[in-house]
């Protein structure tokens, strides 16, 4: 047996003061009487109500010595329990550069969908342990690895466009992403990767990135979102409320899939939900959490048997052994 509180045990040492001056008490103050001889009552009998009366000093010690204990918080162990469930490291890497705002799967711009999107994937993500990579010309850890959901999804609503210089650097967003996974002990580690461009910016090739991932056992989905651009229209018009095209590098994006995972198309708002749907289902994994020892606690055979007796001693102090003054 061991106690969650044992500096509570202490208190025994004041039930132990308690129970020395119950069997020598001080000189004055003791409340007894001295008779000069006690002859006088050899022979008499003494009655249950005066037996009971000179055990309830003892009873009362002994409750305080029981509630003390007691609430030191005995406990014993009995086993130990590890957390399981179906659950995965994931990295959701997000394009924020200006051609993001082109409005061409639905009424509002390709960002705000996507992130409309992650909210959702983020609010259904059950154990999964998520971070947020946002990238332009640069890549950055918006959010680390981390099963507060909350926290993920508060950190996504701060994600505007324009925070980083405008551009679009594939491959150091895949870097940046593996990076954050590489010591994950998860036995399934994926980046989700959304843009809508080329790469243009960044020292790190996307197909580099992508084999180096593979390497290191992470899982890349990438994703291509917008529609084809029309030759008719301008190349990139990003305050359009029109379909104005995309320059998307699909091809780039295949070799990134193929060498480490899987590519997808979305040019509007529900294929974009299916794809992230259809990725949760595909990517389950069982993990252990950290072990757990479990504990019987054994606090009320102390307290309960305690609080009874010193229940007892104040009901029939009040009645049955009532003195009077």
């Amino acid at each position: 047996m061991i106690f969650a509180f044992p500096w509570g045990l202490i208190g025994l040492l004041g039930v132990g003061y308690l129970a020395v001056r119950q069997v020598r008490p001080g000189k004055s103050g003791s409340g007894r009487v001295i008779y000069s001889d006690l002859r006088l009552l050899e022979g008499a009998s003494g009655t249950p109500r005066a037996s009971l009366n000179r055990a309830l000093p003892p009873l009362r010690i002994i409750a305080l010595a029981l509630l003390v204990v007691g609430l030191a918080r005995p406990e014993v162990p009995v086993g130990i329990k590890r957390a399981a469930g179906a659950g995965i490291d994931i990295i959701l890497t997000l394009d924020i550069s200006g051609s993001m705002e082109i409005k061409d799967l639905g009424p509002q711009s390709r960002f705000h969908v996507a992130r409309d999107v992650l909210s959702d994937f983020i609010d259904g993500a059950g154990q999964n342990r998520l971070g947020l990579v946002v990238f332009a010309k640069q890549a950055f850890t918006q959010a680390p690895l981390t099963a507060d959901h909350k926290m993920v999804r508060a950190l996504l609503d701060e994600v505007e466009i324009g925070i980083l210089q405008d551009g679009t650097a594939i491959g150091m967003a895949i870097a940046t992403a593996a990076s954050r996974l590489r010591n994950s002990e998860a036995k399934s580690k994926v980046i989700i990767l959304l843009t809508d461009g080329a790469n243009n910016a960044g020292d790190i090739d996307p197909v580099t990135a992508a084999r180096t991932a593979a390497a290191l056992g992470l899982k890349i989905y990438a994703i291509g979102v917008g529609k084809e651009r029309d030759p008719s229209q301008p190349p990139l018009d990003f305050g359009a409320s029109q379909p104005a095209g995309t320059e998307l590098d699909e091809e780039t994006l295949k070799k990134v899939a193929g060498a480490a995972g899987q590519y997808f198309r979305a040019t509007d708002a529900d294929t974009l939900r299916e794809i992230y749907a259809q990725i949760d289902e595909m990517e389950k994994s069982e993990y252990l959490g950290p072990k757990h020892i479990e504990y019987k606690q054994l606090y009320g055979r102390f307290v309960w048997p305690a609080l009874v007796i010193l229940a007892l001693q104040f009901i029939l102090g009040c009645t049955w052994l009532r003195k009077a003054p």
